[in-house]
């Protein structure tokens, strides 16, 4: 690992990507993204599936980071600076500060890159683009044990930073790809053995708990509000709801998502 380099002046040029972290255009534009939080950090360090650019760290966070980063690519030049010029350089309070560039994929991976033929639960979203969603069904479906996830359109970016946060990382390690022609991609997900379950909470779509589900499934998810449009209805194998009470209508999509894995995994015990 690099020996850490402290810099004490606002105006390093060291620093200057690091003043673009709140402009993703920006960052996009220099084929970066940006990693925040200790833990977040620590991950990009330990899987490696990222060139890690840098890592600037606060004097407390360089203190407490020192193990974890021992992963990283030796030449990874991490920069120590004082909290109020952390706080400077990106303009608003870093508290947690932990922050690390990394290279983006020179193009967003295609669903002919996943292995779908050998995933038993897959997750497929369309119109997920609230980061917070995005990372939520990103740490759901690591947790829940979805070998990947497929991102229809206007989904949100799974490398922005408030996603990868909320992902607790799970956005840095869990494969994933853009679907392409929509909702043909579907018919390829079917090909590959994969039953496509379609998440609706329409009240003539059966019960999850009272429908067979298959050994191997995808599992589908839209945007909240406005739910997943006719096509990808239509093109689905099997509709299923999650029965509510207390009256409430739905359920944020991560959650549903992660009941709908919850039940698949049930099935497979």
């Amino acid at each position: 690992m690099t020996a850490v380099t402290p810099i004490a002046g606002l105006d390093d040029p060291r620093l200057d990507d690091y003043r673009h972290i709140a402009d993703p255009a920006a960052l996009l534009a220099r084929g970066l993204f940006v990693a925040e939080g200790r833990l977040v950090v620590a991950r990009l360090a330990e899987h490696r599936q990222h060139a890690v650019q840098s890592v600037l760290l606060s004097d407390a966070a360089a203190r407490a980071m020192t193990p974890a980063l021992g992963p990283l690519m030796p030449g990874v030049p991490i920069y120590v600076v004082p909290q109020a010029v952390m706080n400077g350089v990106v303009g608003f309070n870093i508290h947690r500060g932990c922050l690390a560039l990394a290279s983006r994929p020179v193009a967003a991976p295609g669903i002919e890159t996943l292995p779908l033929a050998s995933l038993d639960r897959l997750v497929v979203a369309e119109g997920v683009n609230n980061p917070d969603n995005v990372g939520g069904l990103f740490r759901n479906a690591a947790a829940l044990g979805a070998g990947a996830i497929v991102l229809g359109p206007g989904c949100g970016d799974p490398l922005y930073r408030k996603a990868i946060r909320t992902s607790m990382a799970a956005s840095l390690h869990l494969p994933w790809a853009v679907a392409g022609a929509w909702p043909g991609a579907l018919a390829a997900i079917r090909d590959a053995g994969l039953t496509v379950v379609a998440c609706t909470p329409a009240p003539d779509a059966s019960s999850l708990f009272e429908t067979p589900l298959p050994a191997r499934a995808a599992v589908l998810v839209g945007a909240e509000g406005e739910g997943l449009t006719a096509e990808a209805l239509a093109a689905a194998d099997l509709r299923v709801r999650i029965p509510m009470h207390g009256g409430m209508d739905s359920l944020n999509v991560a959650t549903a998502a992660a009941v709908v894995l919850g039940a698949l995994g049930a099935l497979r015990r």
